[in-house]
């Protein structure tokens, strides 16, 4: 697998067009997950976005959206994409048993990329 850097998966993701970010979630977490962890309601709303003269997520959704892109494209880097998915909606022991995605929506970010961070140094050193 190939190695990326928290600070390079920011740059990529962030020169990225929102619908752009939600297109490539969308692809590889479903929109009912995508929508979840945006804390949105409607699991129709993530497909919207996606299109690119789709509506844009609310700033708070934009936020968590990017954060979680930029997790699953270190993950997935590191170990694949299915360990990225398996990974994001698993109960995760440094995470209280919560899952990634309900921290993401619940805005803990330090601690899921702490937890991301773990995971992939974790999997360097098996």
């Amino acid at each position: 697998m190939e190695t990326l850097t928290p600070t390079a998966a920011h740059d990529r993701t962030m020169r990225m067009d929102i619908h752009d970010v939600v297109r490539e979630l969308n692809s590889a977490l479903g929109p009912t997950l995508v929508a979840a962890l945006a804390g949105s309601k409607d699991r129709k709303l993530p497909i919207r976005w996606a299109k690119e003269d789709g509506p844009e997520p609310r700033v708070e959704a934009s936020r968590r959206l990017t954060f979680a892109h930029r997790q699953w494209s270190l993950l997935a880097a590191a170990d694949g994409e299915h360990v990225a998915r398996q990974w994001l909606i698993g109960s995760n022991p440094q995470l209280h048993e919560d899952t990634p995605i309900t921290a993401i929506r619940e805005d803990r970010r330090n601690d899921v990329a702490a937890a991301v961070e773990a995971f992939i140094q974790g999997s360097a050193a098996a």
